[in-house]
Parts: C-alpha cells; structure tokens; sequence
C-alpha cells in the first residue's frame, strides 16, 4: 500500500503554486498534489484532498452523485428535555444580565 494519495481535487493541477510545478526547463507542467497518508488524516477527507478549496471544488462538480448515495426523504430528530430559559448575572458588571435558552437531549431511559 502507497504511503500517499493523488489529490482528488478536479482543479488541484490548475492552482498556480510552486509545489504543483513539476518537469525540465522547456516542459514545465503543474501536477496534482500527493497527500501522504498519516493517523492524523486516515478518518478525515484529508485523506482524499489537500485543501479545503479542492474538497469543495470535488463536492461542488458532484453533489447530485453524492446526495443519491444516502438520500434523505425524512428529517432528522433529537429528543430534547423542554428546553429552560436561564438568566446569568455578570460578574464584573452587576447591572448587566443574559438570557439564555439552555436545551438539553434527552437521556433515554429504557432499555431495548
């Protein structure tokens, strides 16, 4: 197995910088980016792309092949406790407060 992966980046051997320049004087080209393949990276997208830009650039051409993969025709829910309005006081300034709306999951219980 390679310690490192081509960039998947449809644009990555476009971008205009010196570690992409590649090839003798007369036959210059700009190549893809390798992304060596480390534990920081192996769960990441990192691991297929060396910037975010080529990430999206990748997401961006192929969005509708992406979304067929795992459609969603329902939404997502979390349960949640009722959520509680809870007002701070400051301590530096005793005249100023917050409100916060402090929402928490709930915890289930039951035992499947």
């Amino acid at each position: 197995m390679s310690d490192y992966k081509w960039c998947h980046g449809p644009y990555c051997h476009q971008s205009r910088t010196q570690d992409r320049v590649r090839g003798s004087k007369g036959s210059k080209v700009l190549r893809t980016r390798k992304i060596k393949q480390t534990a920081w990276n192996e769960k990441t997208f990192y691991k297929y792309f060396c910037s975010n830009g080529c990430y999206n650039d990748f997401a961006n051409a192929n969005i509708e092949r992406i979304r067929l993969v795992a459609p969603r025709n329902e939404p997502l829910e979390t349960r949640i406790e009722d959520p509680k309005k809870v007002t701070h006081q400051s301590d530096y300034n005793p005249s100023y407060s917050w409100t916060e709306t402090e929402i928490k999951e709930r915890v289930d219980t039951s035992m499947e």
